[in-house]
């Protein structure tokens, strides 16, 4: 029926967030319409669409919002079961894994990200420590998922693929910004060899914002949201 399947994205060009619904749309093969969302003046459909967050990213599917990025990845998998491959695998025990696994990228390596960049001193050498402790957790327990051969293809992403490189993929830039290496190939050589793979993947490229962006980005966030010093 004409009108069906009208899928739109409100997002924003540096949101880590809205990076992970766009590269499921992509690879999913889902034709939408990208809406850029400007953080600093909401629109009204932002703020109609997720009254409680008031961010994005933001789906809408015929007219239907859902919101926050890992609901909204599961979601496009269940609705376009027949669009490409499944983001989740099917063994109930293996897909519960993904989502614990999920959650601790999503939580334990996102969230020292901001302090990383906008403190200095003590309270940023304790927030590079707690980044680089969930990182030595993370090559630990990614030994069950990683693939055997490197990722080459679209076809062989997963959940945990599209959740790491969005919270990784800017690595480089925020060390190059701040001066210390987090991910690193003798420390942590399964997760650096997983982004590395991941970054040059076509599909990834076209929606990353480039390295020099990037960086400029990480300088913005540094100077506008940078900590009062104590």
């Amino acid at each position: 029926m004409e009108g069906e399947n009208i899928v739109k994205l409100h997002g924003t060009k540096n949101s880590a967030f809205s990076f992970r619904v766009e590269l499921a749309l992509k690879i999913k093969g889902i034709p939408y319409e990208y809406v850029d969302e400007d953080l600093r003046n909401k629109s009204e459909t932002l703020l109609k669409y997720n009254p409680v967050h008031k961010k994005v990213p933001i789906l809408v599917h015929n007219g239907k919002p859902v919101v926050e990025s890992l609901v909204i990845l599961e979601y496009i998998d269940e609705v376009w079961k027949e669009n490409g491959h499944q983001l989740l695998p099917q063994d109930p025990c293996t897909r519960a894994k993904v989502r614990f696994w999920a959650n601790f990228l999503h939580q334990q390596l996102f969230a020292p990200m901001l302090p990383v960049i906008t403190t200095e001193g003590e309270a940023q050498a304790k927030a590079i420590k707690e980044e680089i402790d969930a990182l030595k957790v993370v090559e630990e327990g990614m030994l069950e998922f990683f693939p055997t051969k490197p990722i080459t293809s679209e076809d062989q992403l997963g959940l945990l693929d599209i959740v790491i490189c969005s919270v990784l993929g800017y690595s480089k830039a925020i060390e190059e910004v701040i001066g210390v290496k987090l991910v690193d190939p003798e420390r942590n050589p399964l997760v650096f060899s997983w982004v590395e793979a991941l970054i040059e993947l076509p599909a990834v490229k076209e929606i990353r914002p480039s390295h020099e962006k990037s960086v400029a980005f990480i300088h913005f966030i540094r100077d506008n949201l940078k900590a009062p010093k104590a």
